[in-house]
């Protein structure tokens, strides 16, 4: 049976278990919290986001996951800098054109930091006189750095990003470096 692992990736940690980088100043991995053989990221989360990074050992699970063509919502929670008013929703809810095209439509509403939020290390900028708000968005596809890339586009750049939820699967109950398996059929 396939193996699936939920994983909480913490702030500035790489989405691989190796390294290539400067052998002067290694940077955080999967290894320095997955000691598991034979399991691999299911798509990637850039080391400058936080959140939901599924694992398997099955290639064709892996593909129904990460493959654009399969759609796959991927929801996030978006710190964004300023208060998104109805037009820049509006845009995000239609698409925007980005230098690579068209985004198709996301679904994408205000809300409140998210419950039981961890605080990131270290914590974003924090401007007196720039007010800051909270998206939740969902995507269908999964561009380079698409989600900061669509923000900007509609005036307000992400803070901080995490993703909380990728298909059925969901952060819920995992702290920052904490991962657990799941049955993917359940």
């Amino acid at each position: 049976m396939a193996r699936l692992i939920l994983f909480n990736k913490p702030f500035d940690v790489l989405s691989q278990f190796t390294d290539r980088g400067s052998a002067d100043s290694p940077r955080a991995t999967l290894s320095n919290f997955i000691d598991l053989l034979g399991v691999y990221p299911a798509g990637r989360l850039d080391r400058d986001s936080e959140g939901l990074l599924l694992l398997t050992d099955d290639g064709k699970l892996q593909a129904r996951i990460s493959h654009p063509k399969n759609k796959m919502p991927k929801t996030y929670w978006a710190q964004v800098e300023g208060v998104p008013d109805d037009t820049a929703l509006a845009a995000l809810r239609k698409g925007v054109t980005l230098k690579d095209g068209p985004t198709r439509p996301a679904k994408v509403a205000r809300i409140k930091e998210p419950p039981g939020l961890w605080p990131r290390n270290p914590p974003i900028r924090f401007r007196k006189s720039v007010p800051d708000a909270w998206i939740e968005l969902t995507i269908t596809e999964g561009r380079n750095r698409q989600v900061r890339r669509m923000t900007a586009a509609v005036g307000h750049p992400t803070l901080r990003l995490i993703r909380a939820r990728i298909g059925r699967w969901s952060l819920d109950g995992l702290q920052p470096g904490d991962w657990r398996e799941v049955d993917p059929n359940a």
